[in-house]
């Protein structure tokens, strides 16, 4: 509760009166989720009879648990390498399933210990890309100053000061309420919305919920040509070419859209409303593209009435009633996380975001900030974020374009893996001379013009529109030898493409471009399994999967069978239930492996970890030990002396992860770095 954790002495937060609630007669702490894991670590290994090197680690853990969102977030706990056993995406798999599972026993711990079962609370954790259904229910049905009160965390966890955390998150909020409101304006302007008759979205808007998975991607050549004076690569090029590889990677994230993450979402004819639907796509695409895709959606949904798509009138019984007769089903979407969610700015004509030169994130956010779009105070929302080494310590890229992974050895690994082929192609194209920034010029129309097609894919819109002469040169010559296209009849001058063949087109291309690169990092698997998914009409892809296993927990076949609402809450019930059960047994699967390593005759010769597992298992099998309990830990019911247990191995088990990943630690920053003040976007 110290208004800067930073310093012993540090008064009180002025909102601590906040956290302290009566109950039946009793004083309680009222906390949030992500300080809860926190507090039950701390507890874990703060008692008197836990090994040291325990204790020690456990505090090191506590700073990857925070919350700068109104859901839980952790960090990894360490940076991951490939090795000759194991892919990088497969160990950055391992490590996140090793992560969930210890949130889940500190989650069970807590449950348990606090009291929280016996007092009719239980605290659920779980992979999920949507909100709950009934947070957006009764958002609708309060004010957005009494959401935030409610859900936005006040930042216990992992900020020194947390008070300014916390009323910057009000702030990001707030900016994105507006900006929903202001995008009505723009759908207006491009002509989607033809009269004054409108559903105003609600003022207040919870995407901030819905975060996704950020994975980062760090290249030690680069980090340590910046750590080197005399390398002649400075922050300067480290933004000039940064700038460029963003560019070159957004052509190929329609790659990875319901390929290998995704956010399958009904939606029924009475909400299929543009300014309910389009999100916050008026900010992120240009009018052209926009109403393009708005036609092409339209046309792809279940709301035609003999032959002519219609939208919603407004009175919830009028559009019942059509909906009824005609039987308008509305529309499936594979992942309405990306649309729902600003993930991508657009820039304006005279503040272009990836042009290359300092500072240019500063001045597109002041003139979205002029427009009311959004606020310079926040970071840039970007599909694939620069990670500069100035403020991270290392050099490399975030990828924000993943929602929810069903399997994650089976669907992150590989998306990891992809995404680093990627990374290190459009790099080849920089340094061969390949592609320069003037092969796609900075220019609002040519930026939308590549993102649309990210948008298309993640509404499950069958095909987009190219100009026939862009002057985005690297688009044009991935439009010119994909497959089926044709000079569209609606749109002169535009060639019509289809997503699927666009999909194929990007997979032949990093074969004929990157074979070295395939080569030197054994990927040849991961384009094998990339072209599986994209045959058989996409049945093999995460959003299919995911849709077809939500189906058959209601016994349907297809999700159009369904209302919104029943979809929509099997969808949720399936991850809370079966999809948190597999996952975890698949994690502690992967911890058995890496606790045999831990115990086994070469980890005891180091002798590092020999006393603190002696201490917790007097020389018995320590995956044994998981084995006898894994029943306990997918029903929740083990006790809290074996849950504490449990939690220490875990602990031993990713320091154990960590220092065989981490040979040389000159070449890998650590994350053991002072907590971040607020706020923390650093320009």
């Amino acid at each position: 509760m110290r208004a800067d954790k930073g310093r012993a002495d540090s008064p009180r937060r002025n909102d601590a009166h906040r956290f302290a609630v009566t109950v039946a007669g009793q004083s309680c702490l009222r906390i949030p989720i992500s300080y809860l894991l926190k507090l039950s670590l701390a507890d874990a290994v703060g008692q008197k009879a836990v090994h040291a090197s325990i204790r020690d680690m456990g505090r090191r853990a506590m700073r990857h648990f925070l919350s700068d969102n109104t859901s839980p977030e952790t960090v990894s706990f360490h940076p991951v390498r490939a090795s000759e056993k194991a892919s990088l995406g497969a160990a950055l798999a391992c490590e996140t399933a090793l992560r969930f599972l210890f949130s889940q026993l500190l989650i069970q711990y807590a449950n348990r210990q606090f009291g929280l079962i016996d007092s009719g609370q239980q605290a659920v954790l779980y992979f999920a890309p949507h909100p709950p259904l009934r947070q957006k229910r009764l958002n609708n049905l309060i004010s957005d100053s009494f959401y935030r009160s409610l859900f936005m965390s006040p930042c216990l966890s992992g900020w020194n000061d947390g008070e300014a955390k916390h009323h910057y998150m009000h702030l990001c909020h707030t900016v994105l309420s507006r900006s929903q409101l202001n995008a009505v304006i723009k759908l207006r302007e491009a002509g989607i919305i033809a009269n004054n008759l409108v559903v105003l979205p609600n003022t207040s808007n919870i995407s901030l919920a819905n975060n996704g998975t950020h994975i980062s991607l760090g290249s030690r050549r680069l980090t340590g040509c910046l750590q080197d004076p005399g390398s002649g690569f400075n922050p300067l090029e480290e933004k000039h070419y940064g700038d460029l590889a963003i560019k070159i990677v957004e052509h190929f994230l329609p790659l990875f859209v319901g390929t290998y993450s995704a956010a399958p979402y009904r939606i029924d004819f009475m909400d299929f409303h543009p300014e309910r639907v389009l999100g916050f796509l008026p900010h992120e695409l240009d009018f052209t593209h926009l109403r393009m895709l708005w036609r092409r959606w339209k046309k792809k949904a279940r709301i035609r009435i003999l032959g002519h798509s219609i939208t919603p009138f407004g009175p919830e019984w009028l559009d019942r009633t059509l909906a009824r007769a005609f039987r308008l089903k509305g529309d499936i979407v594979p992942d309405f996380r990306l649309i729902d969610y600003l993930v991508a700015l657009m820039a304006t004509d005279e503040s272009p975001a990836l042009d290359g030169c300092p500072g240019n994130d500063l001045r597109l956010k002041a003139d979205l900030g002029d427009m009311g779009v959004f606020d310079p105070c926040m970071p840039l929302y970007l599909l694939y974020r620069a990670r500069y080494f100035q403020c991270m310590g290392f050099s490399g890229f975030e990828g924000r374009h993943y929602s929810l992974f069903e399997r994650l050895q089976g669907d992150m690994a590989p998306a990891v893996d992809l995404q680093m082929l990627i990374t290190a192609l459009a790099y080849k194209y920089i340094f061969t001379g390949s592609v320069t920034h003037s092969d796609i010029p900075d220019h609002p129309f040519i930026e939308s013009e590549r993102r649309q097609i990210f948008f298309a894919a993640a509404a499950g819109i069958p095909t987009f529109y190219v100009r026939t002469d862009t002057s985005n040169r690297l688009l044009a010559r991935l439009v010119r030898k994909t497959a089926n296209i044709r000079a569209s009849r609606r749109y002169t001058g535009y060639t019509r493409v289809r997503v699927v063949d666009f999909r194929h087109r990007l997979l032949s291309l990093l074969r004929q471009d990157a074979p070295e690169l395939i080569e030197a990092s054994g990927n040849a698997p991961v384009l094998t399994d990339l072209e599986c998914r994209l045959q058989a009409n996409g049945r093999d892809t995460t959003s299919a999967r995911l849709t077809r296993r939500i189906c058959e927990t209601v016994g349907v076949a297809a999700p159009m069978a369904l209302t919104s609402d029943t979809f929509n809450n099997a969808a949720e019930n399936f991850y809370r239930g079966q999809l948190k059960q597999e996952q975890m047994q698949q994690a502690i699967n992967d911890w058995c492996e890496a606790v045999r390593r831990l115990d086994g005759f070469a980890t005891w010769r180091s002798g590092h970890y020999n006393r603190a597992l002696f201490s917790l298992f007097k020389g018995k099998d320590a995956a044994l030990f998981i084995d006898t309990h894994r029943r306990g830990i997918l029903d929740e019911t083990s006790s809290v002396a074996v849950l504490r247990r449990l939690i220490h191995l875990m602990l031993l088990t990713l320091d154990h992860m960590r220092r065989q990943s981490q040979t040389d630690s000159t070449e890998v920053p650590t994350l053991d770095a002072p907590c971040h003040t607020a706020p923390v976007h650093r320009p």
